[in-house]
């Protein structure tokens, strides 16, 4: 399996114009918000996130189906993403995990005992049908014993550790609302919705089509590509927030600020654009006092000023609340933009994590940046 695939950091627009009809982009705000990320990610960040899963995943389709060929099968089955995964044994354990855990949730379903749940854990059987698919498939293929041992090792798995860390501390803060909230965001994932989730891929024009099986991985490398971006993303984030007395402070990567100044102005200027917009309340002219309705009134003088001084305070003291309600209103939106992940954030991950490092690392494509280096295996 080659470490690269086409990059979408340079032509978003045009990777993703041929499938506007389909898109995941409402769901990616909401687990990226479950995966850390505010509570509204910017979607902007979001339509970048879902573009480099969908260009990763469809180079793995493409991959998939070289070895379903090699190996003269008809369709893209779980052997083949398997063999793909083979020398990424942390993701591929994560994987088997994942497979077990749904042959687990369909004796669920059909209403096995839990005794037997545990009982036929590493049995090959029929219930065990994606453990059994797998672990036949690895014994096949495996020449030193160490992808068989993987179904027997209990490690903890230190990227989910941090993640269930993350989102404990990010439940902290929450309300009900927002509890509700995150709970709901965090049972979405791309197998639920099985049929959009082929047309996202475009499957039907496919020669050799992937079966069930293999729709279930794709969906969850999907999902693992989309924690894997944000787990990045939020290291880039804090390595890019301004600390005292740091004094490498300044090396900021020219990558961060070129995608930085060039893709998000708008994002840039919205802090002068709040003072400096013709329709803010700093701009607004006081109002115009009324003019007297008759000449008598004006030689009265203490009546009609004074009435027009208190009209003028109120209208004074209701002007004001609402230049506040909108000064709180725009540093509210600008704090939880600044809070979420910006799109300049993901692409300074995806450099850092294709460029290589070591003495022939000029010489690496992804140190050239004609490629993508892969993130789910």
């Amino acid at each position: 399996m080659s470490s690269t695939v086409a990059s979408p950091m340079s032509a978003v627009p045009s990777s993703s114009s041929g499938r506007k009809s389909t898109s995941f982009t409402p769901e990616l705000q909401s687990m990226m918000f479950s995966l850390g990320d505010a509570r509204r990610p910017l979607h902007e960040t979001a339509i970048l996130v879902e573009d480099i899963v969908h260009t990763q995943l469809i180079n793995l389709l493409q991959q998939a189906a070289e070895v379903s060929q090699m190996r003269g099968a008809r369709v893209i089955s779980a052997e083949d993403l398997l063999f793909l995964m083979r020398k990424d044994k942390k993701k591929l354990r994560r994987l088997l995990k994942y497979m077990f855990f749904r042959d687990y949730k369909s004796k669920i379903v059909k209403g096995i005992e839990e005794d037997d749940l545990l009982e036929d854990k590493f049995n090959s059987n029929n219930t065990n049908k994606r453990q059994k698919l797998a672990q036949d498939f690895l014994n096949s293929i495996d020449q030193t014993g160490e992808l068989l041992a993987m179904f027997e090792d209990d490690e903890i798995d230190d990227v989910k550790q941090e993640r269930m860390e993350r989102a404990e501390r990010q439940t902290r803060t929450m309300d009900s609302v927002q509890y509700a909230e995150f709970c709901e965001s965090r049972q979405l994932s791309f197998s639920k919705k099985a049929s959009k989730f082929r047309d996202w891929l475009d499957c039907s024009s496919m020669e050799i089509k992937p079966n069930a099986v293999a729709m279930e991985i794709l969906a969850y490398l999907a999902y693992e590509t989309v924690a894997q971006l944000v787990d990045l993303a939020l290291l880039v984030k804090q390595d890019m927030a301004p600390k005292a007395g740091d004094p490498f402070s300044h090396a900021i990567s020219a990558t961060f600020i070129q995608y930085h100044n060039s893709t998000e102005p708008h994002l840039l200027g919205q802090s002068t654009g709040v003072k400096t917009s013709l329709d803010s309340p700093e701009n607004t002219p006081p109002p115009t006092p009324t003019p007297p309705a008759s000449a008598g009134q004006q030689h009265l003088g203490k009546t009609p000023s004074g009435a027009l001084g208190n009209s003028g305070i109120g209208q004074d003291s209701t002007k004001s609340k609402q230049r506040k309600r909108k000064k709180s209103t725009a540093a509210c939106g600008m704090e939880a933009q600044s809070d979420a992940i910006q799109p300049s954030h993901i692409r300074e991950a995806i450099r850092r994590y294709g460029h290589k490092i070591g003495p022939l690392s000029p010489f690496t494509s992804a140190y050239r940046r004609n490629g993508m280096t892969f993130l789910a295996c």
